[in-house]
């Protein structure tokens, strides 16, 4: 996919990624690592728990969700960081065996007042899941290069 600067971006435009599938094993090693909460880590005591079985952590959604659409190269060239995540939701647990994918809309383009050379795009990703379940959403403020004259 050709990169996008900010100046390419239309409110409503809308990028959907590929899927990719979690499994067991990837679960409890990033649970392990990174959020080693037993309904992460532990089969059995996952089944014990108001989830009723093993659970990806929300943060690996998160970072799963995220590298779906960054993989797609839609931003590969005029990205420059961001200024944070807003209204961060986790709306349904992922299990092993779920097939993740992104979509990522445009809700504003705004370029800067003071450095021509750049703005900010809020992005809204939401992670849907094999049966097309919203697991998760959250908005990125992209900070992104405008496009070189």
């Amino acid at each position: 996919m050709n990169t996008r600067f900010l100046d390419d971006l239309i409110v409503g435009d809308r990028f959907i990624s590929g899927g990719l599938t979690l499994t067991e094993a990837e679960i409890i090693d990033f649970a392990f690592r990174y959020d080693p909460q037993s309904f992460h880590l532990d089969a059995v005591a996952a089944a014990e728990s108001p989830y009723g079985g093993l659970i990806a952590s929300g943060f690996q959604s998160l970072a799963l969700c995220f590298r779906l659409f960054i993989q797609n190269g839609v931003l590969a060239g005029s990205s420059m960081g961001s200024p944070g995540i807003d209204e961060l939701r986790w709306l349904a647990p992922v299990r092993p065996g779920d097939t993740l994918h992104s979509e990522v809309e445009v809700l504003e383009v705004r370029p800067s007042s003071s450095k021509p050379d750049r703005g900010i795009a809020r992005l809204r990703y939401k992670a849907l899941n094999q049966r097309g379940e919203a697991v998760l959403s959250f908005i990125v403020a992209h900070l992104l290069k405008r496009r070189p004259t």
